[in-house]
């Protein structure tokens, strides 16, 4: 990434050469991750150390709850799997965008009820734990949201535009909570509405991708993130 997209991002990254995608397929890509839904929205909560099992999340799902766990697990839970079925419902109809109104929107459906606000950006300050960095006070936000938005919008390759774009959101907090649910969630819908395959990390995996993004925060070097992501294809016939 050249000086001028790390001054409006925030980040920098050495080029990564993403593997060779097959002929680009919205339709397929969407319709792989109907098939794998519920394990990506468990592994989305676990990385946020919900204790929803996989079955749990499955049986949650089909509209039964599941005894013995917090209301607020079992929202966050319901909450994810609304927030990619919005998703998923854009990219297929054409009106996926990377915008702030699109963000937003999202957002909404990750953090309702959870956040301090949903589907706004903060007016408050946050922090990250683990972390000595300190994301942009909320007066800067908008500025930085749409100089950064602008930058993504202006790498060619689908992939690396996409995790920049998860990186971005998870950098500067634009949220008071839920940024890096929403952020992979529109990297997700850049990948799928190129035709991509979308991106999950497993959960067996979390404990991986929290270390690498303290890195991330401490650093701002986004090499290891971009690796990392691109690691976590949901491609059907990834080995």
């Amino acid at each position: 990434m050249d000086a001028d997209h790390f001054g409006h991002l925030g980040f920098h990254y050495d080029a990564i050469a993403f593997p060779a995608a097959r002929t680009p397929d919205v339709r397929r890509a969407c319709f792989h991750v109907r098939k794998v839904l519920e394990g990506v929205v468990h592994d989305t909560v676990a990385l946020e150390g919900n204790p929803f099992t996989l079955p749990e999340v499955k049986t949650l799902l089909d509209g039964v709850t599941v005894g013995g766990h917090r209301v607020e697990d079992a929202r966050q839970v319901v909450n994810q799997a609304a927030s990619w079925k919005e998703l998923l419902r854009r990219v297929e109809a054409g009106s996926f965008a990377l915008d702030r109104p699109t963000y937003c929107t999202l957002h909404a459906l990750v953090a309702r009820e959870e956040a301090v606000e949903w589907g706004v950006f903060r007016t408050g300050s946050v922090t990250i734990a683990g972390t000595d960095y300190r994301p942009p006070p909320p007066e800067a936000l908008s500025g930085l949201y749409d100089t950064g938005i602008a930058a993504l919008r202006r790498v060619p390759n689908a992939c690396e535009r996409a995790i920049a774009t998860f990186l971005f959101g998870a950098l500067h907090q634009f949220f008071y909570d839920g940024n890096k649910r929403t952020s992979r969630l529109m990297m997700n819908g850049i990948l799928l509405s190129a035709g991509e395959d979308g991106i999950s990390v497993p959960a067996r995996r979390a404990l991986e991708f929290n270390e690498a993004m303290i890195r991330f925060y401490d650093s701002r070097d986004g090499t290891e993130m971009m690796r990392f992501m691109s690691e976590c294809s949901l491609d059907p016939d990834a080995g």
